[in-house]
């Protein structure tokens, strides 16, 4: 199992069916919160529900298409960090993650981010990485301007979230390893 401590109390966790529980217990604890921002939290109704999730992103992972951890503070699941899209050929990501309510305002997804950058340019080679999120999402947005991410555009209509389309902003950052 992948484990990456950041520091004593914080782990970034490749995800697992058994972390199914937790995972669930977290969204279902803040639901509200997330539904803003994420059209899966409604489709997350029972253990069951995160376990095939988890077991689509394990799939995915083997597959070379993503990577997801759950970011865990003194054993308690309080969000997730990941590659949600890996195109190789291309030598690309798209970062993406989310916290718990509590969990938001300590630095947490900056840090687990920072350590996703780190792997993703010296470890995977990639060229660039991705942070789409919510135009009005500002705490994901100060997330990307404070890793050093570049606004690069507005698509209009990008998601559906329940009940309306959303617009997305799109952030890109490029190797620090020019070639």
């Amino acid at each position: 199992m992948f484990a990456y401590p950041l520091d004593d109390a914080l782990q970034l966790t490749l995800v697992a069916p058994r972390h199914g529980p937790d995972l669930f217990a977290a969204v279902d604890a803040n639901r509200t919160h997330l539904r803003q921002w994420h059209p899966w939290v409604d489709r997350t109704r029972s253990v069951n529900d995160s376990r095939g999730a988890i077991v689509a992103m394990q799939a995915a992972y083997h597959a070379g298409g993503q990577m997801q951890t759950a970011i865990y503070e003194n054993h308690a699941l309080v969000g997730m960090v990941g590659f949600n899209q890996i195109d190789a050929g291309n030598r690309l990501a798209t970062l993406g993650y989310w916290l718990i309510a509590d969990a938001q305002g300590r630095g947490i997804v900056t840090r687990a981010c920072r350590a996703y950058l780190a792997h993703g340019f010296d470890t995977l080679g990639l060229n660039r990485i991705e942070i789409r999120c919510g135009v009005d999402n500002e705490r994901s947005r100060r997330v990307a301007e404070r890793l050093g991410f570049s606004l690069e555009g507005i698509l209009h209509d990008r998601e559906w979230l329940y009940d309306h389309f959303i617009d997305h902003a799109i952030y890109g950052l490029k190797t620090p390893h020019a070639a």
